[in-house]
């Protein structure tokens, strides 16, 4: 049983499933993206640290930079179930935005999925 992201409770009074199997990948995407290393208790190295570089000045290099620690940090967690075809991220002011181009293993089936995480000061 998979459960949704974010955790919530159904009319049921259950733990809420995803509504499918593409949005439950989407949903494991954006975890392990916002998610900090160090952050889970029974999984330290969970995460890619993105949020640690959004105030880094913009250039080739952080671009650069950014997309190799996504692609590394989804390969690793989530390569079992996809394949990144591609990875764009962008920050303007405090708002960080990433673009995911993937194939799902599963079904063949290409998707994109686009993310912005507001981040504090």
């Amino acid at each position: 049983m998979s459960v949704a992201f974010p955790y919530r409770v159904d009319g049921r009074g259950r733990s809420a499933e995803p509504i499918d199997a593409d949005a439950h990948i989407r949903e494991l995407i954006e975890q392990l993206l916002f998610t900090q290393p160090g952050e889970r208790v029974n999984r330290p190295d969970f995460g890619c640290g993105l949020l640690q570089l959004v105030f880094a000045p913009n250039s080739l290099e952080l671009a650069a930079t950014l997309q190799v620690l996504v692609q590394g940090a989804l390969q690793h967690w989530l390569g079992t179930l996809l394949r990144v075809e591609e990875v764009r991220a962008s920050s303007s002011d405090a708002t960080l935005t990433v673009e995911v181009s993937y194939t799902v293993l599963r079904t063949q089936q290409r998707r994109s999925a686009q993310f912005t995480q507001e981040v504090g000061l």
